[in-house]
């Protein structure tokens, strides 16, 4: 498995963000979903390395995040949902920075790839400042996937985007998807039902559904995943 989850919580003050949770993912596309303050951003900014857990244990591609965490972080890809990026940086100039973090052997040729993978070539000449919000989501994506991790964490990756982008993001989503374990973050419905494998779904700290997208279906008498997300968390 790719994340091993077990017993994770993180608790600040008397609340427990994250209570208890364990779940595995493996390649393929795993749709995270939970309403705001459910406990999705903190499980990812633990997994990231970001912030340490409370308690219980975790792990990315054999590495424990506590134990390990640089090496949990070579093989991870974060997009946060505050999407922070350096704006008075020209868009190729970014991307060469954080491939220079990495250690990127023939940067220009991977970030030629990345930037044409993920629809930046129009713009690749601008300040990130310059670009709209849709495009910055992009570069956020592009430094996300340039060292070519086996693991991304995408926290709300199509925030912004008109529909167009919208499509072109998740044909990404789903090819990478094919080769490289994505926690997929999201509100859209639509988007959980084009491009993820599995789900799981969590709900005031706590998860309420860990299935594939079908098999959510059938345990719920094939109703919409919008009212099976509405019915285990409207409580």
């Amino acid at each position: 498995m790719s994340i091993r989850v077990e017993s994770l919580t993180k608790i600040y003050g008397k609340q427990k963000a994250v209570d208890g949770i364990s779940f595995s993912a493996q390649p393929g596309v795993l749709g995270f979903l939970g309403p705001n303050g459910a406990g999705k951003s903190t499980t990812m900014k633990i997994l990231t390395c970001f912030i340490p857990q409370t308690s219980g244990t975790a792990s990315v591609c054999g590495f424990d995040i506590e134990k390990q965490s640089l090496d949990v972080r070579k093989h991870i890809g974060y997009l946060p949902e505050s999407n922070s990026l350096y704006l008075d940086m020209y868009v190729k100039e970014s991307l060469g920075f954080i491939a220079g973090i990495h250690k990127i052997s023939s940067p220009e040729k991977r970030i030629a790839q990345v930037i044409e993978q993920t629809g930046l070539g129009p713009e690749q000449h601008k300040k990130v400042g310059q670009l709209s919000k849709g495009y910055r989501q992009r570069v956020g994506l592009a430094q996300a996937i340039l060292h070519d991790p086996e693991v991304l964490i995408l926290d709300e990756p199509t925030s912004g985007l008109d529909p167009n982008q919208l499509i072109g993001i998740r044909q990404l989503i789903t090819e990478l998807g094919k080769t490289k374990t994505i926690v997929l973050s999201t509100h859209i419905m639509q988007e959980v039902e084009a491009v993820c494998d599995n789900v799981i779904i969590i709900n005031k700290g706590k998860i309420v559904a860990n299935d594939s997208l079908q098999g959510l279906r059938n345990k719920n008498k094939d109703i919409s995943l919008e009212n099976i997300f509405i019915n285990l968390t409207n409580n």
